[in-house]
Parts: structure tokens; sequence; C-alpha cells
């Protein structure tokens, strides 16, 4: 916001907080979502004028993909620590995506202007921890300004500026893109060789898809129109394709007349941690999700979807997504943005499946699990988890991560020059620790994060990546509803803790599942073994209320009539179960 003023490229009258989160969801949450690229024209105390083409991130790990795909089309890299929480555990995760690519890193400690600020400790974290040294940390306020020239001269001089050739065919990157009722789809495009127009004829190089750019404009930070793009520039194409599947993040565009021989590298796809299934909650929507999938997979690379059919819900979509948030983002964006009213199922994971005759699945819903006789050996995926924690509550946490069946792999002391200050720091209780373990990542899953948070008292902060699959004494656990499996609520759980898992679960839908006209058994199975059972206990009607006097055998007679046609209704009776009941699966039992 504050180079967006100083910059003039946002007038006073049109600025407002977090401009460049223009969604709903990233303004109530105060959180980035999504990447948003801006031009800015920085007008240097030397004078010289400076195109900057800068692209805001997101900080959460859920949305590391999207992180990844705006370093990898950039020089350089900002890298803004909070003064008052110091190194996060995805600021870690980020810096190593950043060295990866060799990008020039710029260290800016932020919100110094809080009462709560430690700039000197957050700085000698950056230099303990990263590597930076002292001169190069810049101290700033996004708030009040405070040091905000000084990183956009940082940018100038440490930045180098991007390499490409006009007299080369055209290759442009597309890293990100979003669909325009008018235009069709509009690409985000990094010139890297060459000079595109508006009208002119391109093709996409991996896709082999011709069309005619509409237009070619910059965001500053809405679409601005212009004639031209060249080497080195960061744009868009407004390319007129309906059909969002022919424009892929990560194809390079190129000229039709004159192809490019070679594409641009592009990115790696990403790898889904957590699956869900979307269903409509009226059977006639399941186009228009089809579509809403389709046109939002555009704006967010990282989902990934297939067609899946429940018995108990109908058709609808398995999704795959990087975490939690991002599941609950996208859920959210679907029914805001396209006005649908889902239903979703509880998250489960992608686990390998060894059958006995030597084949391997990839299993990422329990439904799809083949029947135990058919296998050999189940294998689920483990994550390396970065937790950095004040040091107060390091037992807490431990207990926490052991009791998820977690491994300890090492822990570090973050920030020291000497014995003194360690022990300085630790007698004021601000010593900061960075563990890391290795968990199954279906113990992430359920309420892991909530407890953390709650442990540490909301200091805690957590990074997670992806580290192997190992064999486990896995089982699928069934849910019964009134004597029909519901396999929108079944699990992959470890057999120690199934049957925990099973009582807790049943007891949460008979809290959940409305009352019925009728009893409702609801059970938890392994295989053909009941292991838990809870009853929902039937509304009863007062027939005797219109029976004023007469004898026994009347009353009798009434009550058994009743009584014939809760047994009719039982056999045809269909229970309907709420969305609660769905996510009641990833909460573990209450403290």
């Amino acid at each position: 916001d504050r180079f967006l003023e100083i910059t003039g490229t946002i007038s006073a009258r049109d600025m407002e907080a977090q401009v460049l989160d223009s969604m709903d969801l990233e303004r109530e949450r105060a959180i980035t979502i999504k990447s948003h690229p801006v031009r800015m024209m920085y007008h240097a105390p030397s004078g010289e004028e400076y195109e900057l083409n800068l692209i805001d991130t997101p900080g959460h790990v859920d949305f590391t993909y999207e992180v990844s795909r705006s370093l990898a089309a950039g020089e350089g890299a900002v890298l803004v620590v909070d003064a008052t929480q110091g190194i996060q555990a995805q600021t870690l995760a980020n810096v190593h995506i950043a060295l990866d690519l060799n990008l020039t890193l710029i260290p800016v400690v932020n919100k110094i202007d809080l009462p709560a600020a430690e700039p000197e400790r957050v700085a000698r974290e950056l230099e303990d921890v990263i590597g930076f040294s002292a001169e190069e940390i810049i101290f700033a306020s996004g708030k009040s300004g405070a040091g905000t020239k000084d990183i956009l001269e940082a940018v100038v001089k440490l930045v180098p500026p991007p390499k490409g050739d006009l007299a080369q065919p055209l290759r442009a990157l597309i890293f990100d893109s979003k669909y325009d009722p008018y235009k069709g789809v509009i690409a985000y495009v990094r010139i890297f060789d060459g000079v595109v127009a508006g009208r002119q004829q391109l093709k996409m190089m991996v896709n082999n898809i011709s069309f005619e750019a509409l237009e070619v404009g910059v965001m500053r930070p809405g679409f601005i129109p212009i004639d031209k793009l060249a080497a080195g520039e960061v744009g868009y194409i407004a390319t007129g394709l309906k059909n969002v599947g022919e424009c892929q993040v990560g194809d390079t565009v190129t000229a039709l007349a004159q192809p490019a021989t070679t594409a641009l590298p592009g990115y790696r796809p990403a790898k889904p941690m957590v699956y869900t299934g979307l269903y409509p909650v009226e059977s006639s929507e399941y186009e228009l999700l089809k579509d809403a999938l389709e046109k939002l997979k555009l704006n967010d690379s990282a989902l990934v979807y297939e067609p899946e059919t429940s018995a108990a819900l109908g058709f609808g979509f398995r999704c795959g997504f990087l975490g939690l948030l991002h599941m609950d983002v996208v859920q959210e964006r679907l029914e805001r943005e396209y006005g649908l009213n889902l239903l979703a199922t509880a998250p489960s994971i992608a686990y390998q499946v060894i059958k006995t005759d030597g084949a391997q699945l990839t299993v990422n819903s329990p439904a799809a699990l083949p029947s135990p006789s058919d296998i050999d050996e189940i294998k689920e995926p483990w994550m390396t988890i970065t937790i950095i924690t004040p040091a107060p509550y390091i037992g807490q946490i431990m207990d926490l991560v052991s009791n998820s069946r977690g491994q300890f792999l090492k822990m570090e002391y973050l920030g020291f020059e000497d014995k003194k200050q360690e022990q300085e720091q630790t007698a004021a209780g601000k010593v900061r620790v960075m563990l890391q373990y290795s968990i199954p990542l279906s113990e992430i899953l359920v309420d892991f994060y909530d407890q953390l948070k709650s442990r540490s008292q909301g200091y805690a902060s957590l990074d997670y990546s992806f580290s192997e699959y190992r064999a486990g004494k896995l089982v699928k656990l069934d849910i019964m509803v009134n004597g029909q499996p519901v396999d929108a609520l079944s699990l992959i759980v470890h057999s120690d803790q199934a049957y925990e898992r099973g009582r807790d679960l049943v007891g949460r839908l008979r809290k959940l599942i409305p009352r019925q006209l009728f009893e409702v058994a609801v059970q938890a199975a392994i295989g053909s073994r009941i292991i838990a059972r809870e009853s929902i206990k039937a509304m009863r009607k007062n027939v005797l209320a219109k029976c004023y006097g007469g004898d026994i055998t009347r009353k009798r007679k009434l009550l058994e009539k009743q009584a014939e046609g809760k047994k009719r209704m039982k056999r045809l009776g269909n229970v309907e179960i709420p969305q609660e009941a769905f996510m009641a699966v990833l909460k573990i039992k209450e403290q």
C-alpha cells in the first residue's frame, strides 16, 4: 500500500487498506489468498525513473504454490518479517524456495512502531538463522510509511534488471490467469524474449492452441490496455479463449508466424495433500458446479478435481487441496462467487495400497479402498513439520506431537550471540525454539493446528512439507446410519486409534443427526465387526391424546397401530444427515 502511494500508482482518493487484497474473503479473514501483480513507476532521488513489476504474495503454508510460482517469475524478493512475531516457520520455507531460484533477497523488519515490537531481536534472528548481515536489514513500518523509501531504493540498487532479447522470437510465461465473461481467459504473463502486441496471432507451445490477442496491457493494479509488451515486462493478454482448459499456468505463449523453438521451463504441478468430496445440495446444480470448478481452477492452479459418485450424496467431485485452509477458502469461493449451495464430505488424504497380487493403487477416498482380503499393506504419507515456538511451551507441544504419532528429529534455539545473552533471554521468557518432527499427514488434519495454537497461546507457527510414504497398521472405519453405510463418513485410521475414534464419532453424530419418528441406530464398524453404537431416540407422538375415555383395549389398539406404522416407516425411512455431521470427523475428543 505504501509503495502504491509513494509511486503515485493509486491516487489518494482511491486508496484503501489492503488495496491489493480485493477479494471479500481476504478482507474478512485478514489474509492474502491470491498473488496480485502490479506495475509502478518509481522516480528515484537520482532523477532516474524505474519500472517496477511487483507481486504481492500470500504467507500461509497452504498457499506456498502461489509463492513458488511468483518467485519463479521474478529476479528478487522482499522478505518481510514481523517485529512482534519474529521468524515464522513458513518464513524459512519461503526463503529456501527463493534461495533455490538464486533470487536477490532484501530483508525487512516490519511493524517497528508497535508497542510490542522487538526489532533488534528479530534482526539478530535474521542474521543467525538465515545469514543476513546487519547492514542489509531495513527497519520499516507499513502503517506509518517509515523505511518504505529505503526498501524501494534497495530494490533498484540490489535486484538485477530482467534479462531478455527483443530480437528473439516471442516467449512469454503464463504465471497466473483468470476468466472474464467478455474477454475469455486473461493470461498474466512475464515476457522473456520478443514483443507481443494487440490483435497479434499467438499460440500456446505446450497445448498447441492458436488464438488472437484481443488486448494486451498492464496491471496498475486494474487492467490498463497498452499497444505492446516487450522483453522483461509483466502484463496480461486477453486470449478470447472460452474453454478454460486450453490456457494452463506454466505454458509458454509464442507468435504463430515466427514461433520459438523451445518452451520455458514452466512449473512443477502442485501435489494435493488433502482430498474432499464436493456435492451440490440440489442434484440439478451438478453442471453449474462443474463450470464453476473449471473457472476457479484457472484462478487457482493448485486445485485438482475429478468426478465421483456417492451412494448417499449422488453426483459430485473429488477435489484435491494443499491444506485445510485452502479447502475452506475454495468451498467458500464456490458458494459466494458462483452462488452454489454445496455439501462437503470429511477431508481425507491419498494412501498407497499394495494389493496381494503386487499391484499398487493410489486411494484418495476411503470408499475406494479394496476389501481387506485383497490388501497386503497400506502406506500413508508422512510429513516433516517445523514448529517455531517460545521456549515455555516446548513441553506441551512435544506432548501434542508425541500423542499424534510424531517422531522427534531435531531442536534448535534461535538467535543468540553468546552464553550471557542466552541466559538473559531465557530469564525473560523470550527464547524461541525451532522443533522438527516427522508425523503422519492424517494426524495434522485432525484438529492439530487448533491444538498447537491453544497450547502455545497463539505464539507457535507451523510449516510442513511432504517426506515419504510409510507402511502402517491402517484399517477402514465405516459409519452406518439406520443400517446403511454412509460412504462419505468413512475413515482410514490407525488400528490403535480405531475404537476411540469410532466411539467418539458415533457419540458426536448422535447429537448432530436430527431425531426421526423412528429410532435410528448409528454404528461404527471395521469390516463386519461393530465396534461402537449409539441410538437416536424416536420422536413420540401422543396418539392417546384424543382418547378421553374407554377401557384399556381401545388405548392398546391405538398404540399397536402406531407401533406398526413406525416399523413400516423405519423400513422405508430415509435419514437426512446435516453438513455438521460430515465436519464432525475433523474433531478429536474434546479436552
